[in-house]
């Protein structure tokens, strides 16, 4: 099996596992107790949160460890928002392109809480423009969350214009970048965000632990209550292995950003030109240039995006698309409902993600076979 879809996951480093591994049996303390046991774990949470505030460039304490980078987008916007209408400041910003964990956050807001959520439109590339975000800002607004790096199909929004825009009308302003971090600089005070989402499985760290950036001074209201761990705003025992091995995940892929890219970006390349190439009615999905460095998509016209996943599959070859078949009807994604394409092209997605261990062996492979798949795809519809 020859493995591109490292936009889903990424296996776990081996030096991250080595960090990991004293605090499943040696140190098995609850972080809350105050013996040694204990003493030792909390001691290894917050140097992982040192750690993790150096990577963002903020303050230890401004960092919320949580369950997943899901549970991170959940903390923000109905932490946020909870304390925004009890403020007169019901409106939620948001687009359409976001990851479920936002976008059906805030449907559920608008449904059961009374907030009021206005979907920013994005252009053809998938991107949310400081001018759209200039026009929908208001007094009302509470919030608004925009994607730093799409998982779907790549684009980078321009999160730092979009949060100025934001703080001059005293708005909050959260971003995903769970998708991000791997190869992004996530330097918060660049940024100019006020919460940011991180998940570990992303780039090379553990499933099951993410964190949350809070600014100092955000109000939240805590979704999880209990113990009052993580600053009162996520209740639970640590899971100090995971935290660990988030910290040493994190830690790494920022030391090692720079080499990361060199290797990705020239093998995403060859993928862009060849299958544009040599396969016709393809299309790129996302931004041509402002796009993660390790991320293809395309959309193939009239061809079956489920079927050609599991033509692949049936290879070798692990990829994604952007269709999910929901009770026997294919129905293109939000993401690439969103981008304006028709539905014969909108059927036909596929994403090739690449990783740290990818090599251009593999993706010579994958790239001779992939024009008779999407052949046989498209027969076959």
């Amino acid at each position: 099996m020859i493995y591109l879809d490292y936009a889903a996951t990424t296996p776990v480093d081996a030096r991250v596992l080595d960090a990991m591994t004293p605090y499943f049996a040696d140190s098995f303390g609850n972080p809350s107790s105050v013996h040694r046991f204990g003493q030792r774990a909390e001691a290894a949470v917050e140097s992982a949160r040192e750690t993790v505030a150096s990577a963002l460039h903020c303050r230890p304490d401004e960092i919320v460890f949580t369950s997943c980078g899901s549970e991170s987008d959940n903390l923000a916007l109905r932490g946020a928002m909870m304390f925004g209408l009890q403020n007169d400041r019901p409106w939620l910003l948001t687009s359409r392109v976001e990851h479920h964990a936002v976008s059906k956050t805030a449907e559920q807001l608008e449904k059961y809480y009374g907030v009021q959520v206005e979907w920013l439109p994005v252009d053809a590339h998938g991107m949310v423009t400081p001018e759209t975000m200039r026009r929908a800002v208001c007094d009302g607004t509470a919030l608004a969350s925009v994607m730093l790096a799409n998982n779907e199909i790549g684009t980078i929004n321009p999160v730092a214009e979009l949060a100025s825009i934001c703080r001059e009308r005293g708005i909050l302003f959260h971003t995903d970048a769970v998708q991000a971090a791997a190869y992004l600089d996530v330097d918060v005070t660049q940024l100019g965000v006020d919460m940011l989402s991180l998940g570990g499985h992303k780039f090379y760290g553990p499933k099951g632990v993410g964190a949350l950036y809070v600014k100092k001074g955000t109000r939240l209201v805590p979704h999880t209550t209990g113990g009052g761990q993580e600053f009162g705003l996520r209740a639970g025992t640590q899971n100090v292995p995971y935290i660990v091995g988030f910290a040493e995940a994190l830690r790494l892929a920022a030391e090692e950003r720079e080499e990361r890219v060199a290797h990705v970006q020239p093998l995403r390349d060859q993928v862009i030109g060849r299958v544009l190439e040599d396969i016709p009615d393809a299309q790129l999905t996302g931004h041509p240039e402002n796009r993660l460095p390790n991320h293809a998509s395309f959309v193939f016209k009239d061809a079956d995006g489920n079927l050609l996943l599991q033509l692949l599959d049936a290879a070798g070859f692990a990829c994604s698309s952007g269709s999910a078949c929901k009770t026997g009807n294919p129905e293109p994604s939000e993401v690439v409902a969103a981008l304006g394409l028709s539905r014969d092209w909108a059927l036909g997605s596929l994403r090739i993600t690449l990783g740290k261990d990818s090599t251009p062996e593999q993706i010579n492979s994958f790239l001779n076979l992939l024009p008779s798949f999407v052949e046989k795809s498209r027969a076959l519809r």
